[in-house]
């Protein structure tokens, strides 16, 4: 470099944080939360047409992550004293050695999901769960989608 001239300094690129030791992630609808009317009038999708909640599970966890617990509170709020009914679909990762393995993943975690929000005041007979096993979408593989249906 010649004499006098000083070097442009590097730009530093931001490093996306993340927990140490974090378990699970939730995804909340995009943009932002939408109001209790809204969503009950809404078609059960949450803006962009992507699921109304996602809890994201780590390897074979199948307990309710502490962090999901308010937006399941607030799901069930939402819910139980209405006619509508919510659509839990749940997934696990795998191969297809391990169809059957990731099948009983994904229920376990579906009826994990199902007994909080019973317990929070949505009738069992309000939540229809589907256990899919791998997933074949571009969603996470570990996760329960959770929809709002309608009447």
């Amino acid at each position: 470099m010649p004499q006098g001239v000083a070097a442009a300094p590097v730009p530093q690129v931001p490093q996306a944080s993340q927990p140490r030791g974090a378990e699970v992630a939730i995804v909340a609808p995009t943009p932002a939360p939408t109001p209790a009317a809204d969503v009950l009038a809404a078609d059960g999708l949450a803006p962009g047409g992507g699921p109304l909640s996602r809890i994201e599970f780590l390897g074979a966890n199948t307990v309710v992550p502490t962090e999901a617990e308010a937006v399941l509170t607030e799901i069930a709020a939402l819910v139980a004293n209405t006619d509508r009914r919510l659509q839990l679909n749940a997934y696990a990762g795998g191969t297809p050695e391990t169809v059957s393995a990731a099948r009983r993943l994904s229920l376990s975690r579906a009826l994990a999901v199902r007994s909080f929000l019973i317990e929070a005041g949505v009738r069992s007979t309000r939540i229809d769960v589907r256990a899919l096993g791998l997933a074949d979408d571009d969603g996470p593989p570990e996760r329960v989608d959770i929809l709002l249906l309608g009447l």
